[in-house]
């Protein structure tokens, strides 16, 4: 029987099939802009404006209380390219496709896949501000997990069958260990018993993964407010501070004492401290997410800073800290762009699978005498809503 030359639609669908199978968090995440950026020759750097829900605020009695409609909005950018780059050889691509699967694409698209996924986990949880667990414990029962779905819950997060954990596979080992002797269904038993996993629980949908992010604390975690320069006003996404002998590192959760977290609909004091993440940082100066709001629609703490009030980073200092992660779909978007497809080669494909837009092209180099390939995506992804997320630490 002669051989049949595998094709390039061939190969490029086949490796976004197994692109696919390996990003658990990406395909967990909101994927509805992807429609967005599906047009041929897209560029590094498109854009794409997401609409944030707008807040009100409600009156008591009959007199008419008008108020503004302010619409927020963020950026999505498609602005990351990633790809792996070989050489398929023309014994290669004679091979039966399951074959070249297995041999060719597999270890190609697990690499790819990895640093995709890694990219994309760590870039959304760094940017999530509420936290639960205890820095330096590798969560191992289920009071942890229930303080998260706590978290979302106070926070508004949908409560449907859209949330998810990701967790490394020692935690994992940890949870099912801490689970076996409770409630199941028979297929979830199975599935914990068979492959040493949880499939549901506790509200969550949960999954392994090696690509959590892990925090490095700075070589200070403590300090206080220092509004002498300057008084903190409602919107202020930066304080003052002192005491510091070094700057908290980016992606750190901190708490100011006396700024209460409150309901984002009725203002209701939930009567523990607000936490929020550092974007950037010195010894003199916090910003960080989200705004300080005490008052109006927005209205998200029971009060400003106090001047010398605490201000604590979670953990020890200049200590690392795995940072498993509870979500809602909609806490962050992931969309691929169609890149432009060169004339003039031989073997060339675009494809998209499940949203997902992939191109590969090999041509022959006369200089070096060799039939180069690449595998390119081009990416973007941004944490839209950060208070449908929590994470755990370990």
């Amino acid at each position: 029987m002669a051989n049949t030359i595998l094709t390039a639609d061939m190969i490029t669908r086949e490796a976004l099939a197994v692109l696919h199978e390996k990003l658990s968090f990406i395909g967990t995440i909101n994927r509805e802009y992807d429609s967005s950026f599906a047009r041929s020759g897209a560029k590094i750097g498109n854009t794409l404006r997401i609409r944030k829900p707008a807040k009100y605020t409600v009156r008591t009695g009959s007199d008419i209380g008008l108020q503004d409609h302010e619409e927020e909005s963020t950026t999505l950018a498609v602005s990351t390219q990633k790809g792996v780059d070989v050489t398929f050889t023309t014994d290669e691509l004679t091979m039966s496709l399951d074959d070249f699967s297995s041999n060719v694409l597999e270890p190609q698209m697990a690499v790819l896949a990895s640093n995709i996924e890694a990219d994309v986990l760590t870039g959304v949880t760094k940017e999530i501000y509420n936290l639960v667990g205890t820095p330096g414990t590798t969560p191992a029962g289920t009071l942890v997990f229930g303080q998260a779905r706590a978290k979302l819950n106070q926070y508004l997060a949908p409560k449907d069958n859209m949330r998810c954990v990701q967790m490394d596979s020692l935690t994992m080992a940890s949870m099912v260990g801490a689970l076996e002797g409770l409630f199941h269904e028979s297929t979830q038993v199975s599935k914990a018993y068979l492959d040493g996993l949880i499939g549901r629980h506790a509200g969550f949908n949960w999954f392994e993964n090696e690509k959590v992010y892990v925090h490095s604390n700075g070589a200070d975690v403590a300090g206080a407010i220092d509004d002498a320069g300057a008084a903190i006003a409602s919107g202020d996404t930066s304080v003052a501070v002192d005491g510091f002998t070094a700057a908290l590192s980016v992606g750190s959760v901190f708490t100011i004492a006396g700024v209460n977290a409150v309901h984002a609909e009725t203002k209701q004091d939930f009567g523990f401290l607000q936490q929020f993440v550092v974007t950037a940082a010195t010894t003199t100066l916090v910003t960080f997410d989200p705004p300080l709001y005490s008052t109006g629609a927005k209205q998200n703490v029971s009060a400003l800073p106090a001047n010398d009030a605490a201000v604590t980073a979670s953990g020890a200092l200049s200590t690392d800290y795995e940072q498993h992660l509870a979500y809602h779909k909609n806490v962050a978007t992931f969309a691929t762009a169609d890149l432009v497809m060169p004339e003039g080669v031989h073997f060339a494909s675009r494809q998209v699978f499940d949203g997902i837009s992939m191109r590969i092209v090999r041509q022959y180099d006369i200089a070096t005498d060799k039939i180069p390939c690449r595998i390119d995506v081009l990416y973007g992804y941004k944490t839209i809503r950060p208070e449908l997320g929590c994470r755990i630490t370990g």
